[in-house]
């Protein structure tokens, strides 16, 4: 089971905090991104952003990285400072 993390504006945006997905295999970060649109359609403007940054299992991921079916994934904006 795969933990879905948003933080930020993207929770808000999204109304979702977390959501749990079944997977039958590892996919990649950009398979994920592309099975949350699938399943979310008004999801597409905000995960197609390529600010948003991903971690898997709490390290920085990029489209590429692999997701295990027992991963924590989270996106969030990206981090401003001043």
């Amino acid at each position: 089971m795969v933990s879905v993390l948003f933080f930020g504006r993207l929770k808000e945006e999204l109304q979702c905090a977390q959501m749990e997905l079944e997977l039958s295999a590892s996919v990649s970060v950009s398979q994920l991104k592309q099975l949350l649109v699938s399943n979310h359609e008004s999801w597409h403007g905000l995960l197609s952003d390529d600010q948003v940054l991903v971690a898997v299992d709490q390290v920085m991921a990029t489209l590429t990285t692999e997701v295990p079916v027992d991963a924590e994934v989270a996106f969030f904006p990206p981090v401003t400072g001043g």
